[in-house]
């Protein structure tokens, strides 16, 4: 599956065209929505990798306990949940 996914995101790094100055010199890059969708969403899919193993190891030192790891109860935060 990574390598899936780093075939995608070389694919997508490989369609970035760059804007040059009168001298041929790169002042910026530039994407298709599309790329720049997918771009961004592997990015917030490695970010919420991290939460998950920084979450995961903090279970794991509290022993495998949500309430010692300070998390909280869904049914009783569910209502203060804002859906924006």
């Amino acid at each position: 599956m990574e390598s899936i996914i780093m075939t995608s995101l070389k694919e997508i790094l490989k369609s970035v065209q760059f804007v040059v100055d009168a001298n041929g010199k790169k002042k910026a890059a530039q994407l298709s929505i599309s790329a720049w969708e997918a771009l961004i969403d592997w990015i917030e899919d490695r970010e919420d990798e991290q939460i998950f193993k920084t979450a995961m190891t903090q279970l794991q030192k509290c022993g495998g306990s949500p309430e010692k790891a300070g998390w909280l109860d869904w049914e009783a935060v569910k209502d203060e949940w804002d859906e924006d």
